[in-house]
């Protein structure tokens, strides 16, 4: 694994803990966003490929070691969180960082851009969540869910969390992301899943970035991305169809779109290297 060093960044007043991977500090750095439940460490494989500049993960408020929002865990408090964190990136460092997201932080990095396009003159989106998850034939499971957060918030402290960090829980969540038929590879997501998917701060804040992740897409905001975007997407994704992520990045203004077959949702464990490649091709092209 590419060694990474820890930083903490000031996102207007709030610490951010983030990791650095060292590149050529004259080309803009890359800016990280992992998904729901994750923490930095999601992110390592594709950032460990990329060399030639320097790339930032950082955990997200509530998640890892970044405590959660003061004023609460919804949309537009991660987008104004997210909006500080590229201002910091550039303070600290002199350049503008290129964003990405995967899966929840797909929604997130989307909403900033379209908000404050100036801060995101180009993005990219792996997995991206481009179907309400509660509309549709997901609206069950997701009902299903999100009362397994809920009951997890109100149990007493002790049983909620237990609840919420359950061994078995987070192995079927595993199981069920993973298409990979590669032993080696699929032990290492099911023991990436169960030292990191429970990193989260507390069982309210879960609770509410569940709801923020679910409630939201990318799509919602589709007509004001109009800066260059790049989609990486998985064939198999069934989180995230990849009809409607065909749909929605043919929909782009300027949109560069990477298929990738054979994989679902974790592109980032399972096709890591391609997922770099479509990156450096991308970030390339915009020099």
């Amino acid at each position: 694994m590419r060694e990474s060093r820890r930083l903490s960044l000031n996102a207007d007043g709030h610490e951010t803990a983030a990791w650095i991977y060292g590149g050529d500090e004259q080309e803009r750095p890359l800016l990280m966003i992992h998904g729901f439940r994750g923490d930095h460490h999601g992110m390592d494989l594709i950032a460990g490929e990329i060399r030639d500049r320097p790339v930032i993960v950082p955990d997200l408020p509530g998640f890892g070691e970044t405590l959660p929002l003061e004023n609460g865990l919804g949309l537009q408090s991660y987008v104004d969180f997210l909006s500080a964190l590229v201002a910091e990136v550039v303070r600290t460092g002199g350049r503008a960082p290129i964003v990405l997201g995967h899966s929840f932080g797909s929604i997130l990095v989307s909403h900033l851009a379209a908000q404050q396009p100036e801060a995101t003159p180009e993005l990219i989106l792996i997995n991206p969540i481009t179907t309400p998850a509660l509309e549709g034939s997901a609206r069950f499971a997701t009902a299903l869910t999100r009362a397994y957060y809920r009951l997890g918030a109100k149990l007493p402290q002790r049983a909620g969390r237990a609840l919420l960090s359950s061994p078995v829980i987070v192995r079927v969540m595993s199981e069920v992301m993973a298409t990979t038929d590669d032993p080696g590879l699929r032990s290492y997501i099911h023991d990436q899943h169960a030292k990191y998917f429970s990193a989260f701060s507390d069982r309210a804040s879960l609770a509410e970035a569940f709801d923020t992740s679910v409630s939201h897409t990318v799509t919602e905001v589709a007509d004001a991305l109009t800066m260059p975007t790049l989609v990486i997407a998985g064939d198999s994704d069934a989180i995230a169809p990849i009809d409607a992520t065909r749909s929605f990045a043919a929909d782009l203004r300027d949109p560069s779109f990477v298929e990738l077959v054979g994989v679902g949702h974790l592109v980032h464990y399972e096709r890591s290297e391609a997922a770099a490649s479509a990156i450096a091709d991308f970030v390339r092209s915009r020099a």
